[in-house]
């Protein structure tokens, strides 16, 4: 669905399990700073609204959203870690690069996510330009971070 037809920031409280002994991490693109803090704000503070403790959510910085696969990956492998949230930006510019990023980061997570079967998550916005970037990181979208621990969440109840 169209985030111009949902606010991200809304969901159901159907299938919300305990995590307050769950450890997730977050791994945040520092490429679009502006949008991935305010990505990385709405998910802590939902897995924090939600019940998770500060000391079981650890926060890790890439460089850009190609190295969140790896990134993402070496959390995955921690055992004690039960979900990974991947926070990231990719603006559409005038070449392909912005098709290249976003199929790999994609598969690359997917892959993460069945080699160690756990919850991986996707939090990357893909938009044509700012304004849509930041009306999807707290604007009059809601905020995909805060969708992104949502997912996470629902996924350790599946």
């Amino acid at each position: 669905m169209a985030t111009s037809l949902k606010n991200l920031s809304d969901y159901s409280s159907a299938n919300i399990t305990n995590i307050s002994s769950r450890k997730f991490a977050i791994i945040v693109s520092e490429w679009n700073t502006e949008v991935t803090e305010a990505l990385y704000q709405g998910a802590y503070q939902t897995l924090l609204k939600e019940g998770a403790v500060v000391e079981n959510i650890i926060r890790k910085n890439v460089p850009g959203s190609y190295e969140l696969s790896l990134a993402a990956q070496w959390m995955a492998q921690q055992t004690d870690i039960e979900a990974v949230i991947c926070l990231g930006c990719v603006i559409q510019g005038e070449t392909k690069h912005f098709d290249f990023i976003c199929n790999a980061v994609a598969y690359g997570l997917t892959e993460v996510s069945l080699k160690y079967n756990k919850p991986v998550i996707f939090g990357v916005l893909t938009p044509n330009n700012q304004e849509q970037a930041m009306d999807r990181a707290g604007g009059k979208h809601g905020n995909k971070g805060d969708e992104a621990a949502i997912t996470a969440i629902k996924m350790l109840g599946f």
